[in-house]
């Protein structure tokens, strides 16, 4: 367990990534209505990248770069005021490159919203994608949006959870859940495979760690209706040969889907592992993906 207890989050505002592509629209009316939902407000913003187009573009060239984010904006804008004509909107048109971009403007609290596939370019490819990269390193909850839009609700919202140390985060799921009204269901993957393979594994062994993987479960269950005792909150272990493959079946039958991101070794290198990596390329829902230590940082107690 943390040292440090739980707190009971705060949903923040919303931060969006513009771009023009048909991912980026679908992810900012997605943001849009979760801002609605928050009743908080919606930041869009365009990385223009103009600090490092400077050391190849002439001045001609960056004007042009900079007035076609500005009518992007404009453009999402009224887009999300068409469905949402009372929500308070922000535009911020950024030097920056999309990583650093959506970071800084993001701050520390606020929430990262960000297509599934961008425009891409040569730096995207790097990086496989924003969405990959942005949930890789973003020191707050980052949602990368899939799904159709045309997809109906599932009314439900699901955390993919391992054991105790998952409740600061997992507070965050129940504040997800909690505002739209929604039942929160925790799913928990009990892959054999993680158990084989040593010549001193007993079927007992395998048997206490099945027993095991339930009770962290439902007391994690149990503790998340402490914190809000009139959310719907249910608790469920699936036995596997593939976690990714689990959790990506779960997504189809939910509105989202919340997981934890652990701290990258020694601070290098991206913190994602397989199964995160998985559902961005492949959930049938947005996914929010929260560092494990976002539900400790202020907040209220109960």
């Amino acid at each position: 367990m943390s040292s440090e207890p739980p707190v009971r989050p705060e949903l923040s505002d919303i931060v969006v990534g513009v771009d023009g592509s048909p991912s980026a629209r679908a992810a900012a009316l997605w943001a849009a209505a979760e801002a609605d939902r928050r009743s908080r407000p919606l930041h869009l913003v365009h990385a223009a990248d103009t600090d490092r187009r400077a050391y190849w573009s002439d001045a001609t060239t960056l004007q042009a770069v900079r007035e076609t984010g500005r009518d992007l904006l404009a453009e999402t804008e009224a887009a999300v005021r068409e469905r949402f004509p009372d929500l308070v909107v922000t535009r911020l048109l950024g030097r920056q490159e999309p990583l650093d971009g959506l970071r800084e403007a993001a701050g520390a609290e606020k929430t990262i919203v960000v297509g599934s596939r961008g425009l891409g370019g040569f730096s995207a490819l790097l990086l496989g994608s924003v969405g990959l990269g942005m949930a890789a390193r973003a020191e707050v909850p980052v949602v990368v949006v899939r799904g159709g839009a045309d997809r109906p609700e599932a009314g439900s919202v699901t955390a993919a959870v391992r054991d105790s140390e998952d409740l600061g985060w997992l507070l965050l799921a129940a504040a997800e859940a909690d505002v739209r009204k929604a039942p929160l269901r925790l799913l928990s993957v009990w892959n054999i495979l993680t158990h084989v393979g040593d010549v001193t594994t007993m079927l007992d062994d395998l048997d206490a760690a099945a027993h095991r993987r339930v009770h962290e479960a439902k007391t994690l269950a149990d503790r998340v209706r402490a914190w809000y005792p009139d959310l719907t909150v249910s608790h469920h272990v699936e036995t596997g040969t593939s976690t990714p493959g689990i959790l990506v079946e779960a997504s189809a039958h939910t509105d989202l889907i919340v997981m934890g991101r652990g701290h990258r070794p020694l601070g290098v290198g991206p913190a994602l592992g397989r199964v995160a990596h998985a559902l961005i390329h492949h959930a049938h829902c947005p996914v929010e993906i929260v560092p494990v230590d976002f539900g400790t940082r202020g907040g209220e107690t109960p």
